[in-house]
């Protein structure tokens, strides 16, 4: 599959994918609110992986600094599953003298649709070290019940 780079900033989307729901925010980039434009997309493009196995959907995020109740994963109606989260700014003492700042902070939000084989209501979710996995569990495949037709004559 391409990734083709978007012509709204230095975000990338699949255009294959018709599951990703990616959030584009128009203003990004104009300076207007936060002093920063960093600032309110900080992790905004926290990175996932989505695999399918036979039995699941399964989702990893980094979110690396990040506790368990500074992320949120929410399910929505029509099978859209929505990965949030924020990492506050770091409290600035006026006598402290700073020398780099690289570490973002701000928030970050994430959509998927989910397929239609998706079981909503036993997703699992686990925080450990910085990565969120989110396990999504499929439907059985229904096989087409085949029924033999008597012939007469």
């Amino acid at each position: 599959m391409a990734m083709i780079p978007s012509f709204f900033g230095n975000r990338r989307s699949n255009i294959f994918d018709p599951f990703s729901l990616d959030i584009w925010d128009p203003f990004e980039g104009f300076g207007n609110g936060p002093s920063s434009s960093h600032e309110t997309s900080a992790i905004a493009n926290a990175r996932i992986d989505w695999r399918e196995t036979p039995e699941a959907h399964i989702f990893k995020v980094d979110v690396p600094g990040l506790k368990k109740e500074e992320v949120k994963v929410e399910v929505e109606e029509g099978k859209v599953m929505q990965i949030s989260g924020e990492r506050s700014k770091e409290q600035e003492d006026k006598t402290d003298t700073w020398h780099r700042v690289e570490r973002r902070s701000g928030k970050f939000l994430r959509r998927f649709r989910l397929p239609e084989n998706a079981k909503m209501d036993q997703i699992k979710a686990t925080m450990e070290n910085g990565l969120l996995s989110v396990v999504v569990p499929k439907e059985e495949e229904r096989k087409p019940e085949v029924k033999a037709i008597e012939i007469s004559g």
